[in-house]
Protein backbone atom coordinates (compact mmCIF):
# COMPACT_ATOMS: atom_id res chain seq x y z
CA UNK A 1 0.00 0.00 0.00
CA UNK A 2 1.51 3.64 -1.37
CA UNK A 3 1.88 6.09 1.50
CA UNK A 4 0.10 8.96 1.66
CA UNK A 5 2.04 12.25 0.49
CA UNK A 6 2.06 13.89 3.99
CA UNK A 7 3.07 10.45 5.64
CA UNK A 8 6.39 10.61 3.35
CA UNK A 9 6.81 14.14 4.41
CA UNK A 10 6.30 13.56 8.00
CA UNK A 11 9.86 13.16 9.99
CA UNK A 12 10.32 9.84 11.63
CA UNK A 13 10.16 9.54 15.61
CA UNK A 14 14.15 9.22 15.63
CA UNK A 15 14.31 12.42 13.26
CA UNK A 16 12.21 14.35 15.45
CA UNK A 17 14.19 13.20 18.99
CA UNK A 18 16.99 14.77 17.03
CA UNK A 19 15.42 17.97 16.04
CA UNK A 20 14.63 18.23 19.49
CA UNK A 21 17.27 17.80 21.05
CA UNK A 22 18.90 20.30 18.51
CA UNK A 23 16.55 22.93 20.26
CA UNK A 24 17.71 21.78 23.86
CA UNK A 25 20.91 22.06 22.82
CA UNK A 26 20.66 26.08 21.23
CA UNK A 27 18.16 27.32 24.05
CA UNK A 28 20.68 25.03 26.82
CA UNK A 29 24.30 24.03 26.24
CA UNK A 30 24.11 22.09 29.41
CA UNK A 31 20.69 20.55 28.46
CA UNK A 32 21.11 17.14 26.74
CA UNK A 33 24.72 16.42 29.20
CA UNK A 34 21.82 17.03 32.25
CA UNK A 35 19.64 14.57 30.18
CA UNK A 36 22.02 11.69 29.78
CA UNK A 37 23.11 12.42 33.83
CA UNK A 38 19.88 11.97 34.95
CA UNK A 39 19.55 8.57 32.88
CA UNK A 40 22.98 7.12 34.07
CA UNK A 41 22.85 8.31 37.59
CA UNK A 42 19.47 6.48 37.62
CA UNK A 43 20.71 3.33 36.42
CA UNK A 44 24.12 3.70 38.44
CA UNK A 45 21.73 3.97 41.47
CA UNK A 46 19.77 0.81 40.69
CA UNK A 47 22.84 -1.14 40.14
CA UNK A 48 24.52 -0.09 43.50
CA UNK A 49 21.19 -1.17 45.22
CA UNK A 50 21.48 -4.71 42.98
CA UNK A 51 24.58 -5.13 44.11
CA UNK A 52 23.83 -4.51 48.16
CA UNK A 53 20.64 -6.35 48.27
CA UNK A 54 22.16 -9.42 45.97
CA UNK A 55 19.14 -9.08 43.48
CA UNK A 56 21.48 -7.57 40.64
CA UNK A 57 19.79 -9.03 37.84
CA UNK A 58 16.52 -8.23 38.36
CA UNK A 59 17.62 -4.48 39.40
CA UNK A 60 19.08 -4.40 36.09
CA UNK A 61 16.62 -4.77 33.88
CA UNK A 62 14.35 -2.14 36.38
CA UNK A 63 17.70 -0.07 36.14
CA UNK A 64 17.09 0.07 32.51
CA UNK A 65 13.02 1.01 32.38
CA UNK A 66 13.67 3.66 35.66
CA UNK A 67 16.88 5.11 33.51
CA UNK A 68 15.06 5.55 29.91
CA UNK A 69 11.64 6.68 31.84
CA UNK A 70 13.66 9.80 33.75
CA UNK A 71 15.53 10.46 30.76
CA UNK A 72 12.90 10.88 28.68
CA UNK A 73 10.53 12.85 32.02
CA UNK A 74 14.02 15.57 32.08
CA UNK A 75 14.12 15.39 27.96
CA UNK A 76 10.68 16.56 27.80
CA UNK A 77 10.85 18.93 30.56
CA UNK A 78 13.95 20.71 29.13
CA UNK A 79 12.33 20.71 25.40
CA UNK A 80 9.42 22.76 26.84
CA UNK A 81 11.52 25.43 28.71
CA UNK A 82 13.49 25.51 25.26
CA UNK A 83 10.18 26.06 23.69
CA UNK A 84 9.18 28.92 26.62
CA UNK A 85 12.44 30.50 25.47
CA UNK A 86 11.97 30.60 21.67
CA UNK A 87 8.78 31.93 22.05
CA UNK A 88 9.42 34.79 24.72
CA UNK A 89 8.84 38.11 23.53
CA UNK A 90 7.39 36.71 20.50
CA UNK A 91 4.13 38.11 18.77
CA UNK A 92 1.19 35.47 19.13
CA UNK A 93 3.43 32.99 21.76
CA UNK A 94 0.51 32.76 24.00
CA UNK A 95 -1.04 31.61 20.82
CA UNK A 96 1.19 29.25 20.08
CA UNK A 97 1.16 27.88 24.02
CA UNK A 98 -2.43 28.00 24.07
CA UNK A 99 -2.93 26.03 21.04
CA UNK A 100 -0.70 23.41 22.16
CA UNK A 101 -2.68 22.30 25.29
CA UNK A 102 -4.17 18.84 25.62
CA UNK A 103 -7.49 18.02 26.23
CA UNK A 104 -10.68 19.76 25.66
CA UNK A 105 -9.70 23.30 24.39
CA UNK A 106 -11.24 25.47 21.53
CA UNK A 107 -8.84 28.16 20.74
CA UNK A 108 -9.43 30.98 18.68
CA UNK A 109 -6.54 33.16 18.31
CA UNK A 110 -6.39 36.71 17.43
CA UNK A 111 -9.81 37.57 18.09
CA UNK A 112 -8.91 41.38 18.62
CA UNK A 113 -6.34 43.49 17.55
CA UNK A 114 -5.61 47.15 18.03
CA UNK A 115 -3.45 49.16 15.83
CA UNK A 116 -0.16 48.59 18.19
CA UNK A 117 -0.39 45.37 17.72
CA UNK A 118 -1.65 44.19 20.82
CA UNK A 119 -3.93 40.55 20.60
CA UNK A 120 -6.52 39.06 22.53
CA UNK A 121 -6.72 35.00 21.78
CA UNK A 122 -10.35 33.55 22.98
CA UNK A 123 -10.19 29.96 24.50
CA UNK A 124 -13.39 27.83 25.39
CA UNK A 125 -12.96 25.19 27.68
CA UNK A 126 -13.99 23.27 30.72
CA UNK A 127 -13.90 26.59 32.92
CA UNK A 128 -15.67 28.57 30.43
CA UNK A 129 -14.64 31.25 28.18
CA UNK A 130 -11.17 32.63 28.57
CA UNK A 131 -9.96 35.88 27.06
CA UNK A 132 -6.02 35.66 26.96
CA UNK A 133 -4.22 38.98 25.75
CA UNK A 134 -0.67 40.01 24.83
CA UNK A 135 0.58 43.59 25.11
CA UNK A 136 0.96 45.75 27.79
CA UNK A 137 -1.23 45.87 30.94
CA UNK A 138 -2.12 50.16 29.79
CA UNK A 139 -3.11 48.98 26.69
CA UNK A 140 -4.60 45.51 26.59
CA UNK A 141 -7.00 46.11 29.11
CA UNK A 142 -9.68 48.29 27.51
CA UNK A 143 -9.89 45.46 25.12
CA UNK A 144 -10.34 42.51 27.21
CA UNK A 145 -13.17 44.91 28.53
CA UNK A 146 -14.53 45.66 25.23
CA UNK A 147 -14.03 41.70 24.05
CA UNK A 148 -15.54 40.78 27.33
CA UNK A 149 -18.90 42.43 26.85
CA UNK A 150 -18.77 41.05 22.86
CA UNK A 151 -18.55 37.44 24.45
CA UNK A 152 -21.16 37.95 27.37
CA UNK A 153 -24.03 38.81 24.62
CA UNK A 154 -23.57 35.39 22.95
CA UNK A 155 -22.10 33.30 26.32
CA UNK A 156 -25.15 34.29 28.36
CA UNK A 157 -24.87 32.56 31.45
CA UNK A 158 -21.49 31.36 30.97
CA UNK A 159 -18.78 31.99 32.95
CA UNK A 160 -15.97 34.60 30.70
CA UNK A 161 -12.14 34.91 32.15
CA UNK A 162 -9.75 37.57 31.64
CA UNK A 163 -6.33 36.84 31.43
CA UNK A 164 -2.72 39.21 30.78
CA UNK A 165 -0.09 37.36 29.74
CA UNK A 166 3.23 38.99 29.38
CA UNK A 167 6.27 39.71 31.92
CA UNK A 168 4.41 43.11 33.90
CA UNK A 169 2.77 43.41 37.19
CA UNK A 170 -0.05 41.52 37.57
CA UNK A 171 -0.10 39.45 34.21
CA UNK A 172 0.70 36.05 33.71
CA UNK A 173 4.03 34.41 32.11
CA UNK A 174 3.83 32.38 28.92
CA UNK A 175 5.66 29.74 31.23
CA UNK A 176 3.02 29.85 33.61
CA UNK A 177 -0.04 30.13 31.35
CA UNK A 178 -1.36 26.91 30.55
CA UNK A 179 -0.92 25.59 34.47
CA UNK A 180 -3.01 29.03 35.26
CA UNK A 181 -5.79 27.67 33.00
CA UNK A 182 -6.01 24.09 34.66
CA UNK A 183 -6.24 25.77 37.87
CA UNK A 184 -9.66 27.45 36.37
CA UNK A 185 -12.96 25.90 38.21
CA UNK A 186 -14.67 23.61 35.76
CA UNK A 187 -17.97 25.00 35.06
CA UNK A 188 -19.04 23.21 32.17
CA UNK A 189 -19.29 19.69 30.70
CA UNK A 190 -17.70 18.90 27.11
CA UNK A 191 -20.99 18.97 25.18
CA UNK A 192 -21.45 22.41 26.04
CA UNK A 193 -17.83 23.17 25.55
CA UNK A 194 -18.51 22.59 22.00
CA UNK A 195 -22.00 24.12 21.74
CA UNK A 196 -20.72 27.58 22.98
CA UNK A 197 -17.54 27.32 20.76
CA UNK A 198 -20.35 26.90 18.19
CA UNK A 199 -22.37 29.90 19.16
CA UNK A 200 -18.82 32.08 19.30
CA UNK A 201 -17.73 31.77 16.02
CA UNK A 202 -20.46 34.00 14.32
CA UNK A 203 -18.78 36.71 15.91
CA UNK A 204 -16.45 38.63 13.72
CA UNK A 205 -12.97 39.48 14.69
CA UNK A 206 -11.74 43.02 15.73
CA UNK A 207 -9.64 43.97 12.91
CA UNK A 208 -6.90 46.67 13.48
CA UNK A 209 -7.16 50.21 12.57
CA UNK A 210 -4.43 51.32 9.86
CA UNK A 211 -2.21 54.58 11.50
CA UNK A 212 -2.40 57.38 10.14
CA UNK A 213 -4.81 58.72 7.42
CA UNK A 214 -6.74 56.46 4.86
CA UNK A 215 -5.22 56.68 1.28
CA UNK A 216 -7.46 58.40 -1.19
CA UNK A 217 -10.05 56.51 -2.90
CA UNK A 218 -10.35 53.64 0.26
CA UNK A 219 -12.91 52.48 2.07
CA UNK A 220 -13.86 51.40 5.16
CA UNK A 221 -14.75 47.43 5.21
CA UNK A 222 -18.46 46.55 6.06
CA UNK A 223 -19.46 44.18 8.17
CA UNK A 224 -20.94 41.09 6.50
CA UNK A 225 -25.18 40.68 7.51
CA UNK A 226 -26.26 37.46 8.62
Amino acid sequence: MAKKPEDQERPGRIKQLRMIAGIIKQANPKGMPIVYASALGTFALCVVIGLVTGSIWYLLFIGVMLSLTVGLVVFGQLAQRAQYSMLHGQPGAAAAILQGMRGTWEVAPAVAVNRDQDIVHRVVGFPGVILVSEGPGSRVQKMLVAEKKRVQRVALDVPVYDIQSGDGEGQVPIAKLQRHLMKLPRNLKKPAVYEVNNRLKALSQTLPMPKGPLPRGAKMPRPKMR
